[in-house]
């Protein structure tokens, strides 16, 4: 479970097992969220408060190429 980067105690995280298309888990504690990155779209939420989802939505959008390169490359080398 490759953690890419924390920001305010989020754990921004793909599981080595998770598939396409291209999402994001965010993890601080119990809770627990998940994001699809083209378009960057909350699709499950567990605890997190709506100011929390728009702060993590904003730095999804600012690291989205990023992401998904560590998203290719960690996958592609699975192969």
């Amino acid at each position: 479970m490759p953690t890419l980067f924390v920001v305010f105690g989020f754990h921004f995280l793909f599981y080595s097992n998770d598939h396409c298309p291209i999402h994001i888990h965010v993890e601080k504690g119990d809770i627990k969220a998940k994001f699809t990155l083209f378009p960057v779209t909350l699709v499950e939420n567990h605890g997190l408060k709506k100011i929390e989802i728009r702060l993590i939505i904003r730095v999804l959008i600012e690291n989205q190429e990023l992401i998904a390169e560590h998203w290719n490359t960690y996958f592609n080398g699975k192969q």
